[in-house]
């Protein structure tokens, strides 16, 4: 199944990550039920509408690891995976390796 996300709304697979104590022990994602704040953009939407009903294309592209705010991702479930849809302006930066 294919997603096309509408307006200025990214689609993005959660990037879990892992903790680690000061002693080195790993901690499961299930320690921490925090929400991710990190993800990897699966698709984006064509672009947001300007007054002049110009449509403006979004600044984050497919492939790219992104940061945004904690709780402005809603959650959806598509094949057995899980996603994350977000605005654009709620994507606070773009993480390079």
């Amino acid at each position: 199944m294919k997603i096309s996300p509408c307006s200025d709304n990214v689609l993005l697979e959660p990037v879990k990550s892992e903790e680690k104590t000061k002693s080195g022990i790993l901690l499961p994602d299930s320690a921490s039920k925090e929400r991710p704040e990190q993800g990897k953009v699966v698709a984006v939407g064509p672009g947001k509408k300007n007054k002049q009903g110009q449509i403006i294309p979004l600044s984050v592209k497919v492939g790219q690891k992104v940061l945004f705010k904690k709780y402005s991702s809603n959650e959806i479930k598509v094949e057995e995976k899980e996603y994350l849809i977000i605005e654009e302006n709620d994507i606070l930066a773009v993480i390079e390796d």
